[in-house]
This record gives C-alpha cells, sequence and structure tokens, in this order.
C-alpha cells in the first residue's frame, strides 16, 4: 500500500523462487507442441488508478489467477497481449529479438482498450529478468526457442463499458518448437471471401484476444479441409490482408511470417472452386530460405545484430 508509483521499474522487482514441490519436470524438445508446457515462474504487475498507478513488479512461482466474476476482461474482452521469443544461442547466451517493437505495439494497444500504458524499456528488463529465472527451459537447440507471453488485462470487478481503474500485467513462458504441425515446409491456404478478420479503423494492427476469437470457426473449417490456414481477405476486390496469424508477403515469392512461425512458404491457396498451387518450395536460390537463414542467424547468435539482444544485457 505504501509503494504505489505511476510507473514500474525494474530495479523495484522482487523475485519469490519456487520451492522444490512446485518445480515442473522439463518436456522433451524434440517433441515440443507450441503453448502447451510452461515454465516454473511469472511476472506479475497490478495497477490501481486508487493507489497511484502501477505496483511494484513481481516475480513468482506460477499461479492460477483469480478474478471477480464481474471482471471487465472476462465480459468485454479488455485485454491484449504480445508474443517474443527468447533464443539460446550457438554462445550459450540468451537473446531477444527487436523486443522495443512488441513494446510500442503493446502500449497501442492498451490505449486503443482503455487499459494503462507503461515504460516498455522497463517491462523488456522484467521480462529479461523472469528468462533468466527460468533461463534452465531456453531450449538447448537452434529449431527450438522460449516463447514469451506479456498480456495485459482489465480487472475491475464492475459490469459496464468503460475504462479500467484496475489492471494486471502479467507474463508467461512456455519452451516450444515448430508451430505448425506439418511434415511440409510450405503452408495449405483457404481463401473465403464470406469472412474478413481486420478493416479500415478496427484493430487489426494491435494484438488484442478480440481479433482471435471470431477467426477460431473458420480456422476449424479450413482443418475440415485438410488445409493448416485461412488467408483473409478484404472488400469487394477480395484484397490479401493476412495469413493465419500471420503478415503475408508477396511479390516475387508468397509467404508468411511472424514471431510464433518465423517465415513459412505457402504451397496452395483454395478460393471458391479454384486451387491455386504456389510453386514455393520448389524454387531454387528461394527467397523466403534467404531470409529465414539471415532471421533465425541473427536469432540464434550466429551473427551480431543490434536486433538481437542478450537478456543479460538488459537485466543489469
Amino acid at each position: 500500500p505504501d509503494y504505489s508509483p505511476p510507473v514500474f521499474q525494474f530495479s523495484d522487482v522482487c523475485v519469490r523462487l519456487a520451492g522444490p514441490h512446485q518445480l515442473q519436470p522439463k518436456p522433451d524438445t524434440s517433441a515440443l507442441q507450441f503453448g502447451k508446457h510452461f515454465t516454473d515462474h511469472m511476472l506479475k504487475i497490478h495497477f490501481y488508478e486508487n493507489m497511484g498507478g502501477w505496483q511494484r513488479p513481481e516475480i513468482v512461482p506460477m499461479e492460477s489467477i483469480v478474478l471477480h466474476p464481474a471482471a471487465k476482461v472476462l465480459h468485454y474482452a479488455v485485454e491484449l497481449f504480445e508474443g517474443m521469443k527468447a533464443y539460446r544461442g550457438t554462445d550459450g547466451r540468451i537473446r531477444i529479438f527487436r523486443p522495443e517493437l512488441n513494446m510500442a505495439r503493446m502500449n497501442l494497444s492498451a490505449v486503443r482498450a482503455g487499459l494503462p500504458t507503461f515504460d516498455g524499456d522497463q517491462l523488456i528488463r522484467c521480462l529479461s529478468r523472469l528468462v533468466t529465472v527460468d533461463q534452465e527451459w531456453v531450449p538447448h537447440s537452434e529449431s527450438s526457442s522460449l516463447y514469451i507471453r506479456p498480456t495485459l488485462i482489465g480487472i475491475d470487478p464492475a459490469l459496464g463499458v468503460a475504462s479500467c481503474n484496475s489492471a494486471m500485467l502479467f507474463a508467461i513462458l512456455c519452451p516450444v518448437g515448430a508451430y505448425f504441425d506439418s511434415k511440409s515446409s510450405a503452408i495449405s491456404l483457404l481463401a473465403d471471401p464470406n469472412h474478413t478478420r481486420a478493416w479500415p479503423g478496427g484493430c487489426g494492427d494491435r494484438k488484442m484476444g478480440s481479433n482471435y476469437a471470431p477467426t477460431i470457426h473458420i480456422q476449424a473449417e479450413a482443418a475440415k479441409r485438410g488445409l493448416q490456414q485461412v488467408l483473409w481477405l478484404y472488400g469487394e476486390d477480395d484484397l490479401l490482408t493476412e495469413v493465419g496469424t500471420m503478415n503475408i508477403f508477396m511479390l516475387l515469392e508468397l509467404f508468411g511470417t511472424g514471431t510464433a512461425c518465423v517465415v513459412s512458404p505457402i504451397s496452395s491457396i483454395t478460393y471458391k472452386d479454384l486451387v491455386i498451387q504456389v510453386p514455393s518450395i520448389e524454387q531454387e536460390d528461394a527467397l523466403h530460405a534467404k531470409l529465414l537463414k539471415t532471421l533465425t542467424d541473427i536469432q540464434y547468435g550466429r551473427v551480431q545484430h543490434p536486433w538481437a539482444v542478450a537478456i543479460d544485457d538488459y537485466d543489469k
């Protein structure tokens, strides 16, 4: 109660380590599934307007979150999140990739959702400390990484669509392998003009849970047809906007990019009664392969680059 600054500070992080009985067995890194296994600790930072704002950051053993049934996050999707990764490099150092951009988007999302903003650099440092605490969970593999999921939710115990006076920022970690469960290196897409994910004036450029729930049904329809992802279209001209949860690149080649998948070439598009074959992986000297190698070289420290920062540089 006596600690209520308007912003939280990394220097004030309080760490409470898990006891031996709370430690989880680590999964086999050769068979990791996305988002199925979680590390032993989490980051929690509360915001209470009537207590002056952001409270002291805490790193605590992984635990369930208790919410009032009227919490705004449960009724009006007042929440947002980010996705980042920590990579164990060939030199043994652990790096995160361009985290300042995730922080910028997270604050952009917070403004749109009526949630409190924060100092992105301070959160990066807090997340780096969390990864340091659970560093044994960062895979010793150049095909795996540790996924970082910071999330901000509105927890006001009151019904009514309005800005939140109380919120919780938390972060959890999970070791991950390949995002797509497929032996093929290219993905197949369903393009259905009857469904739209993002539009001008909407929240497609914010990472909010409300963007994702409406996509689940059509993603299931794609899976029923043996297709892996949805190519989202917009407008009368069926403009291409996004692939699943990825950005889409097109000109010389067609591929998706994102934190979880890095670079994913596209093999086919099913549009109405037409199946369009895309010769992505048959090309010699393919651009997507060059981009994938360049990015992973940076992420795993094979090439020194300012986009990948070692967590021990932040955790000071």
